[in-house]
């Protein structure tokens, strides 16, 4: 087993992408172990052939459509009328607009991409710092790991067996604790560097924001309360909110053309299915991992480390965040999710509040260097160098690490939703 995990790291480090990583080192596995390659064509098969994975592609195309069918632009624009006044407007409208955009969209990269595209520019024009622009919108945009509905969320459910229902009830008070959080040193960060609001807006031009945006603002209502009310599951959801998306984005705002439309059916193929081969790989390393009792090795040793589920989660924030800055959070939390899950179980921690925590470590990861997605997406959009945003990040990653210890060390804030559901 030493020889096949030597693959899986040499590979990645290497640059290898993760699905080829798992795949070559599961093949090593199955040769040395002498098992048919019959039954590593099965395991891949079993990987993706589940049920649960079916709101996955949908709410990725559901993110792309909203994008262009203006549905990203009207939040921004109706948070600005109500909150782009106030110190550090700009700021503060970037992470209430990742908040809401997040509650449809699934994914930090995407979120970034669609809210750092319009207000990046918004806060230079406001004579903002470039690097803090760039790290306000990296940071805030990983609250699409967190607020459902999260693909993160999906894959994590897939691979410990876990209600995603549930799940995406569970990360609502976690996302918006954070949320929160981040605009309060936002707002001292920007009292300090003295930028202030734009202009207030009018009744009146806070009227007609609202009101051409309502069906923007409707649409996260109506995925998720259509869920935590039981009205549809999870997986109706996702094909709801594309109908939504295309309904609006089309017939409303008439922006999605067959061209639009197009691109985001071949975004949508193209991350989905490259999703899907590595939990494909994954399923095939992990039965490696189970046949060879790594999980159950990892629960022998961490309990003899831990000697109770405080250190255990320490510890595990610790192998965590050292994970994330080296590993993409789906490469992560698919490898990493069906080893930790048991232990975390038999330390007596519901895997709901564990699946949360490591989400929330993951969505981390996407702000720190060397491999925080966000962070590069956001330096593209700004044309900024990485390096000078991080002294303007070390304020946030702090603040980051503080919310990730209370909701590992407050259940309730992750639990509270999912014990209203029956």
């Amino acid at each position: 087993m030493i020889v096949v995990v030597l693959v899986l790291v040499v590979t990645m480090f290497l640059g290898v992408p993760i699905a080829f990583s798992l795949a070559g080192a599961s093949i090593v596995g199955f040769l040395i172990s002498g098992t048919s390659l019959m039954a590593l064509g099965q395991q891949l098969t079993m990987g993706i052939a589940k049920y649960s994975l079916l709101p996955l592609p949908f709410f990725i195309f559901s993110g792309y459509l909203m994008g262009q069918g203006g549905i990203s632009r009207r939040l921004i624009k109706v948070v600005q009328a109500y909150t782009g006044h106030r110190t550090g407007g700009v700021a503060m409208v970037t992470i209430i607009s990742c908040m809401i955009f997040a509650a449809v969209s699934g994914s930090s990269s995407a979120t970034t991409a669609a809210i750092g595209s319009i207000l990046i520019p918004a806060m230079l024009e406001r004579k903002y710092d470039r690097a803090f622009a760039g790290s306000v919108t990296a940071v805030a945009a990983e609250l699409g790991m967190i607020i459902p509905p999260s693909i993160s969320m999906i894959i994590y459910g897939v691979i410990t067996e876990t209600s995603i229902a549930k799940l995406f009830m569970a990360g609502f008070l976690p996302g918006i604790f954070i949320g929160l959080t981040l605009m309060a040193v936002s707002y001292v960060l920007c009292r300090k560097k003295g930028y202030s609001g734009s202009e207030k807006a009018t009744k009146e031009e806070k009227h007609k924001a609202l009101k051409d945006s309502w069906l923007a603002l409707l649409m996260p209502i109506v995925v998720l309360g259509g869920i935590y009310t039981g009205i549809f599951t999870a997986t109706e959801s996702s094909v709801v909110a594309v109908v939504y998306a295309i309904i609006v984005g089309t017939f409303v705002y008439k922006e999605i053309s067959w061209e639009k439309f197009k691109k985001s059916a071949i975004d949508t193929l193209t991350t989905s299915g490259m999703i899907m081969m590595v939990i494909a790989c994954a399923t095939a390393f992990s039965f490696l991992l189970t046949r060879e009792q790594i999980p159950q090795n990892v629960a022998i040793a961490f309990s003899t480390i831990a000697p109770n589920s405080g250190v255990f989660l320490m510890l595990t924030i610790l192998l965590l965040t050292l994970t994330g800055m080296f590993f993409d959070s789906t490469s992560a939390v698919t490898v990493l999710a069906g080893i930790l899950t048991p232990v975390a179980i038999a330390f007596g921690i519901n895997p709901i509040h564990f699946g949360v925590i490591m989400i929330v470590n993951m969505a981390i990861g996407c702000v720190t260097p060397p491999v925080g997605v966000n962070l590069f997406v956001a330096c593209k959009l700004g044309d900024i160098q990485m390096e000078k945003m991080f002294k303007e990040l070390v304020p946030f990653w702090i603040i980051l690490l503080i919310d990730l210890i209370v909701i590992a060390f407050v259940p309730q804030l992750s639990l509270f939703l999912p014990s209203l559901m029956h």
